[in-house]
């Protein structure tokens, strides 16, 4: 959930523990400096590819060309977006990146929606779609971002996750629960970890409470059990705990 004045240059944000945080959006300078480098690298893709295929650019000619830009133009800010944490080239050299538009990491479903509307975005010379859009509504936003619940933000925010956990996690046991996690479930422990600090020792008990016992883990103390897991997690290998109880099964 976020919240937000038009004419505020920034947003508040509630996670789903209900820890506050701010958004700082990107507007259009920043967000067109981007543009351009990212245009520009796309260019030289296009150029390297083309000129390294000889073969196939002299039995296929235009329509290999053509094939590329496709390929370039459309899938370039999708795969950089989800494999840089929501940032292109420019977006990176430029200190911003792309979120959903609660502070959430971007998803696929939202990164291809945003991207897919980039041609009505810049369907004129000049892009004056994109420019009245990014202008004149409220967080900057495109039309490509209000089809995909994104928002386009500086990196920096006033919520600060550790950028290494090893020193926070040292004092936990490290802990490996009694069955193989997914990785959504390996990542929430991971985020519980990073924003341990912003709850406070009751809160996050009360948090961890409703999670750890499916873990095998009582209530008691169970904030420390995840903090244990996310130590294992975060790279502190362990031996399989044999004595950890599974968690009970729901009738």
């Amino acid at each position: 959930m976020a919240k937000n004045n038009r004419f505020e240059p920034s947003l508040e944000a509630l996670t789903p523990e209900g820890v506050k945080f701010v958004l700082v959006p990107a507007g259009l300078p920043v967000r067109t400096a981007a543009y351009a480098i990212d245009k520009i690298t796309q260019w030289l893709i296009l150029i390297i590819i083309y000129t390294s295929f000889s073969f196939l650019r002299e039995t296929m000619g235009i329509w290999l060309l053509l094939i590329i830009i496709f390929c370039v133009d459309w899938f370039y800010h999708v795969i950089c977006e989800l494999a840089f944490r929501g940032q292109t080239l420019g977006k990176r050299l430029t200190g911003i990146r792309v979120v959903r538009r609660d502070g959430a990491p971007v998803d696929p479903a939202s990164s291809f929606l945003r991207n897919l509307l980039r041609f009505a975005d810049t369907f004129f010379f000049f892009f004056p779609i994109a420019l009245i859009s990014i202008s004149s509504s409220s967080g900057f936003r495109r039309l490509g971002d209000w089809a995909g619940g994104t928002l386009v933000v500086y990196k920096k925010t006033s919520l600060k996750f550790p950028q290494n956990m090893t020193g926070f996690l040292e004092k936990y046991d490290p802990v490996t629960p009694a069955f193989p996690l997914s990785h959504e479930e390996k990542q929430a422990i991971l985020n519980f970890a990073r924003r341990y600090s912003l709850f406070g020792r009751s809160r996050a008990n009360e948090i961890a409470g409703v999670y750890a016992p499916y873990l095998g883990a009582d209530e008691s103390g169970s904030a420390d059990y995840l903090l244990g897991i996310a130590r294992s997690l975060s790279g502190e290998k362990t031996p399989l705990l044999k004595d950890a109880p599974f968690p009970k099964e729901t009738q």
